[in-house]
Formats: C-alpha cells, structure tokens, sequence
C-alpha cells in the first residue's frame, strides 16, 4: 500500500502522545487541497562550486542527473497554495524549500494532499544539503560532481542510488535519518573519503558496490534495527564492531578476529565502524 506522507504525520504525532500518556491542548490546522498545480523549477547555478539546499516536507521527492551543467531544472506539483517552492539565491548559496507549509496543531488533513518534486542537477560542482520530513525520496546521484553530501530526514521511505562514478572526490558524506526505510546501493561510486551513517529504528541497506578508487572510511551508528551491508567479494574491507547488542550475520566470505570481521580483497581498502545498541547486522558478499 502506498503511503501517504501526510498522514504518516499525524499518525506519528498520535502514537508518540498515546505512548506518553501526554495530553495536548493544540489548535486543529485546517489544512484544504485547491487546484493541483504544475509549475516549472529552473535555476541557473552560480560559477564555482554551488552551496545547494533543497528543504522538503512531506511528500514525494526525486532528484536525478540533469544534461545541462550549472543548472537545476524539473517540476514541482501540489494542490496546497502554501507547498508553493520558495526559490533563493546569495552568491553561491542556492536554496530551494517547500513554501510557508508549517503545521503549528494537531492538522486536520485531506488525504488527497499532492506534493511532488522532480528536480535534475547538471554535473558542475556542488555541495548538496537535502532537509526533509516524513516523504518518499527517490535519488539518482550518478555522474553528478558532488565534494559534500548532506542529507537529514526524519520517518521516510528513500532509494538513493549512485548508478555511476561521482565526477569529483567527496570529502564527507552524512545521512542521518529517523525511522525509516532507506536503501542505498553504489557507494563506492560516490568515492567519499569519509562516511557518517546514523538511523533511528529501521531497515537500512548499505551497498558498497562500485568502484573504490580511495581508501575510505565509514562510521554506521544505530538504534534498534536491521542493518545490512553489502561489499564487492573482490574488495578490500575491514568492519570493526565496537560494542552494543547488535546479532551480527556475516558471509562466508568474511575472516573474524574477535570483533573485527576482514575481506581479503584487493586495491584501496573500505574501512567501516559499527556502533549499534541493538538489532540485527547482516554482512554480506556480492
């Protein structure tokens, strides 16, 4: 069943008052859909590395690989007046978010809330924030020429993908998320010389194919959830547990030395850190 992030909200609002025995005294927002509307987004990126900032609610949001360089372009649409895009630009910070959209109560919603962005970002160099909510996130980040990623999100349900080799070196990649749903496949082509991952309770899939070109770094931090990591057999890797009461799983493939698991491949080494309090670790082979 598809999931309507809207209401996902509110459901999550009620949950945490009922499992708190909290009681709240909030207005009721009125939130009425109008005319859905289609409207272009088209922003010509400063010279030099720009400073992107995409803010986004709840929804639908999908960012691909654009064929013109030092440009955003796509769609966004929505029926609700106040999920108009706001678009700013100061030198070389571009900001891109979801209107005035703010629930200050309890919201009364009309299932039929329609909110979707398709973006495409051309491949000059840029640094990419993403702040979102509740959403559904579908990202192609391949070819791109990324030097930082940057992505929060709280309860949401994200495919990010790195389909081909990053054009640029990244320095830091961060992804911090809630409970969530999120699978990533193609890391190494994002060719990051460090990686910070922290999850909430949730179903997380990290898959390192691709092509390592750097040593590399990863710090994985997690709550109570499932946790699986996938790496190339032919790859180079280190994964050193470092306490909590993580059930670890790990293929074949894999060489233990107390709590540390080793995989005897070849070129630039993965080096990958596990802090875990409780859940389920899968460590994997392809």
């Amino acid at each position: 069943m598809k999931r309507n992030p809207f209401l996902f909200i509110l459901a999550v609002v009620l949950s945490v008052s009922m499992a708190c025995s909290l009681k709240f005294d909030l207005p009721v927002d009125e939130i009425t859909t109008g005319e859905t509307v289609i409207e272009p987004i088209k922003v010509d990126l400063p010279a030099g590395t720009a400073e992107i900032s995409i803010t986004f609610g709840a929804g639908e949001l999908e960012i691909s690989p654009g064929s013109v360089p030092g440009s955003i372009a796509g769609t966004a649409k929505y029926n609700v007046a106040d999920l108009k895009p706001v678009i700013e630009i100061d030198e070389q910070e571009v900001s891109i978010s979801t209107g005035n959209f703010e629930i200050t109560g309890i919201p009364n919603i009309d299932e039929d809330i329609v909110n979707i962005w398709e973006l495409e970002i051309g491949s000059s160099p840029v640094e990419l924030k993403i702040n979102a909510g509740a959403y559904k996130g579908n990202y192609d980040l391949g070819g791109l020429a990324i030097t930082s990623l940057e992505i929060t999100d709280g309860a949401s349900d994200v495919e990010l993908a790195f389909s081909s080799p990053n054009q640029l070196e990244m320095e830091t990649f961060r992804y911090v998320t809630g409970a969530s749903n999120l699978e990533m496949t193609g890391l190494a082509n994002a060719n990051f010389e460090s990686m910070t991952f922290r999850g909430g309770a949730g179903d997380f899939k990290l898959d390192f194919s691709g092509q390592l070109k750097r040593d590399a770094t990863v710090q994985i931090e997690s709550g109570l959830s499932h946790v699986e990591v996938v790496i190339p057999e032919t790859t180079s890797a280190r994964v050193v547990f470092r306490g909590g009461l993580a059930s670890i799983d790990a293929s074949s493939a894999w060489d233990k030395s107390e709590n540390e698991y080793i995989l005897n491949g070849t070129g630039p080494t993965l080096t990958i850190y596990v802090d875990m309090a409780a859940g389920d670790f899968d460590l994997l082979t392809d």
